[in-house]
C-alpha cells in the first residue's frame, strides 16, 4: 500500500473500531436483534469507506496521497473538487495565513474531502438498495421494513449533505477572510460537531455540557496530532540511521519508534471512538427535531 507510518497507525485504529463493531453486531444477530439487516448494512458501508480511504478497494488512485501537513507550503495531494482547489489556491496566495494556520486550513480541506467521499459511498449504497426494492413485485411486511431502512438512509444522507454545505460555507468564509481569533474551536471535526449540535434538539444545559465535552475532545485530537508528527519524524530518523550501520543507535531509534507508533495507534482509536459516540448523540438530537 506504500502507506506512511502515520497512515498505517490510522488504518490500525479504523480497523480496530470496525472489528469491535462487528463483534457487537454478531452478538446482536445471535440474539435476533438485527432482523432488518440495517446494522449489518452500516458495517459494510463503514468497511467500504475504510477500504476506499486507504486504497484497498482495488481501484487505482482511490487512496489519499500521503503528505505531511505542510511541505514548504505545497501539497502533492489533490482535493478532487474544482471549487475546493480554487479556494485553497486563493488562501495560499492571500498572505492572510501563517504556516501554522495554513497547516490547520489544509486539515479542514482534507476533512471536507473525506466528508464528500463518505457521502458519495452512502449515496451509491442507497441507490443500489432502491433499485433492488423497485424490482420487488409483491409487497410484504419485510418490504415495509426495508422502506423504513431506506427512509433512515435518506435521513442520514440529508444530515451528511447539510454538514457538507455548512463545511463548504465555512471554508469559503475562512479562505476569504482568514481565521477568526475569537473562534471557539479550531479542529475541523469539532467545528462540524458544534455546528450540528446547535441545530439539534438540545436544551441550553445539554448544549453547554456538550460544549465542554467538545473542548476535551479537541484537546485529545491535538494530542493525537502531536504524536502523529513525532511518529513521522521518528520514522524519517529511523530510515536515516538504518543506512549508517550503527546498531546501538538503530536499536534506540527502533524502541522510540515502536513506543510512538503504539501511542499513536492508541490515541487514534480513542479519538475515533469518541467521535463516533459524539456523532451518534447529535444524530439522535437531529432526528428528534424531525419528528
Amino acid at each position: 500500500l506504500h502507506l506512511s507510518a502515520v497512515k498505517l497507525a490510522e488504518l490500525h485504529s479504523d480497523l480496530k473500531i470496525q472489528e469491535k463493531d462487528e463483534l457487537s453486531w454478531k452478538k446482536l444477530k445471535a440474539e435476533g436483534l438485527d432482523e432488518d439487516g440495517e446494522k449489518e448494512a452500516k458495517l459494510r458501508r463503514n468497511l467500504n469507506v475504510i477500504m476506499t480511504k486507504y486504497g484497498m478497494n482495488g481501484k487505482k488512485d482511490s487512496q489519499l496521497v500521503d503528505t505531511n501537513y505542510i511541505k514548504d507550503g505545497t501539497e502533492s495531494d489533490t482535493l478532487d473538487d474544482p471549487r475546493l482547489e480554487k479556494l485553497w489556491s486563493k488562501a495560499k496566495t492571500s498572505g492572510k495565513f501563517s504556516d501554522e494556520e495554513l497547516d490547520k486550513l489544509w486539515r479542514e480541506f482534507k476533512h471536507h474531502k473525506e466528508k464528500i467521499r463518505e457521502y458519495n459511498i452512502l449515496l451509491e449504497t442507497v441507490s443500489r438498495t432502491e433499485d433492488i426494492h423497485k424490482n420487488v413485485i409483491n409487497p410484504s411486511e419485510e418490504n415495509l421494513v426495508k422502506e423504513e431502512i431506506l427512509h433512515n438512509k435518506h435521513r442520514e444522507l440529508k444530515d451528511k449533505l447539510r454538514s457538507i454545505n455548512q463545511g463548504f460555507e465555512r471554508l469559503r468564509k475562512v479562505s476569504h477572510q482568514g481565521y477568526d481569533t475569537t473562534s471557539e474551536f479550531e479542529e475541523p471535526r469539532v467545528i462540524d460537531l458544534w455546528d450540528m449540535a446547535k441545530s439539534a434538539n438540545f436544551t441550553e444545559k445539554e448544549l453547554e455540557s456538550f460544549r465542554e465535552e467538545l473542548k476535551h475532545f479537541e484537546a485529545k485530537i491535538e494530542k493525537h496530532h502531536h504524536y502523529q508528527k513525532q511518529l513521522e519524524i521518528s520514522h524519517q530518523k529511523l530510515k536515516h540511521v538504518e543506512g549508517t550501520g550503527d546498531k546501538d543507535h538503530l536499536n534506540r531509534n527502533r524502541e522510540k519508534y515502536a513506543m510512538l507508533e503504539e501511542k499513536t495507534k492508541e490515541l487514534g482509536y480513542k479519538v475515533k471512538k469518541h467521535l463516533q459516540d459524539l456523532s451518534s448523540r447529535i444524530s439522535q438530537g437531529l432526528q428528534h427535531n424531525e419528528l
